[in-house]
């Protein structure tokens, strides 16, 4: 099972679904304390700003990212759960989430998986550029960014709510 939430509720979701692994998307510099119960080795840190296009100053999602994401969710035994997160919880978390669905899933429908993701969260909005890179590194042939593109920007939010992406 896949966890997604803000890095404001990170400690409590961990504890409430009992979670061996974190993934956390954050931007350099953001304070971040990796909750005890998470075993360094079970928790991957990608430094990477939520933006789409190259700005000055700020971390681009590369495919090196989208590359130690996937690597990390081949290693999960899904005995326990993951939780994924970025600051608010919306759009690098919900990119990754689905992307982490569609290595588990490959023979998934992608729209099936978008629409699974837009349910679960109706804040969601998958950051573009990372599920772009993941589709050409999983071989989707532009499936994951139409589907996202055909579920559309999430309602407006501060900051997500917590939701579960089921992954069976």
């Amino acid at each position: 099972m896949l966890h997604v939430c803000p890095l404001s509720r990170l400690g409590e979701t961990v504890e409430r679904v009992n979670a061996e692994r974190v993934v956390s998307l954050l931007a350099d510099g953001t304070a971040l304390i990796r909750p005890a119960s998470i075993r360094p080795e079970h928790h991957l840190l990608l430094s990477m700003h939520d933006i789409v296009d190259a700005a000055p100053d700020m971390t681009l999602p590369r495919l090196d990212h989208v590359q130690r994401l996937i690597e990390f969710v081949l290693d999960w035994n899904r005995s326990r759960p993951t939780v994924v997160h970025c600051y608010a919880g919306i759009s690098r978390s919900t990119a990754a989430a689905y992307i982490m669905a569609a290595t588990l899933l490959p023979n998934a429908d992608e729209f099936v998986l978008a629409r699974a993701l837009r349910r679960a969260s109706p804040s969601a909005t998958p950051n573009r550029r990372l599920v772009a890179l993941a589709d050409e590194v999983l071989g989707r042939n532009g499936r994951m960014v139409a589907a996202v593109e055909a579920i559309g920007r999430g309602a407006e939010a501060f900051e997500g709510t917590p939701f579960e992406l089921r992954i069976d």
